[in-house]
């Protein structure tokens, strides 16, 4: 099993998607060929990332940011 597709089955698993998560796949899509398996792997985790069922850590951390923001 490819990197890309190991890191994205880990996040799948965990529902939780870190900064170093993010980090890792930018750097590992920027630099590796991949093929099908991982574009489809990929492709899951956004859509589970849509859908809810993997939260994003950037994602809280603007979320608390904006909040604070508002108060």
């Amino acid at each position: 099993m490819s990197q890309i597709c190991q890191l994205v089955k880990n996040i799948l698993e965990t529902g939780y998607l870190t900064l170093e998560d993010e980090q890792k796949l930018r750097i590992l899509l920027q630099g590796t060929k991949y093929g099908v398996s991982e574009l489809n792997a990929f492709t899951n985790l956004q859509y589970a990332v849509i859908q809810g069922q993997v939260r994003q850590q950037s994602r809280e951390q603007l979320d608390m940011v904006f909040s604070e923001i508002k108060l």
